[in-house]
Order: structure tokens, then C-alpha cells, then sequence
């Protein structure tokens, strides 16, 4: 089932937006190993929000609607965000 999800890291205090079809525990898992891109930054992201689609190309559509917002503030109210 595909999915577009919002992770977070307290390390770097920064949240990735991303869409995958693979299983979201086996993703976010591949975000904390070692590898290169924006996520190798940290190794303590945790999801904060998800969300369930049909297709893929919904998915994506659906990252690229939450990233075109460019604030912070709207991330964090989607996602219930408090940073504690």
C-alpha cells in the first residue's frame, strides 16, 4: 500500500516529507542506516504522521502538495506536532 509520510528528527530538528510503496516501518528504518541524502544527517527519525493511498502517483502527488507549502508551521499542524 502505498504511502506518503512525514518523519522527524530531535537530533537536527528537522522533518522529511517522502512517499513510498514499501512497507513504512522497513522505510524509516532504511532512513536511520547508513546511507547518503538529506536523512544521513540523523539516525533517530521517527514518523510523525502518515497517510494511506491507492496508487503511488497519488502518494506523490500528495508529497509534492506537502512540500509546495514551505513552512514549518503547517508541517507541525498537520502532524498534531509538539516538540517536547
Amino acid at each position: 500500500m502505498p504511502y506518503t509520510y512525514i518523519i522527524y528528527s530531535r537530533t537536527i530538528d528537522r522533518f522529511y516529507i517522502g512517499s513510498t510503496s514499501d512497507d513504512i516501518n522497513e522505510r524509516v528504518r532504511k532512513h536511520n542506516s547508513k546511507h547518503k541524502g538529506y536523512t544521513a544527517r540523523a539516525n533517530d527519525w521517527t514518523i510523525v504522521h502518515v497517510e494511506t493511498f491507492n496508487t503511488i502517483q497519488q502518494a506523490r502527488l500528495r508529497e509534492r502538495q506537502i512540500k509546495s507549502w514551505k513552512s514549518r508551521a503547517m508541517i507541525e499542524r498537520l502532524c498534531n506536532f509538539k516538540n517536547s
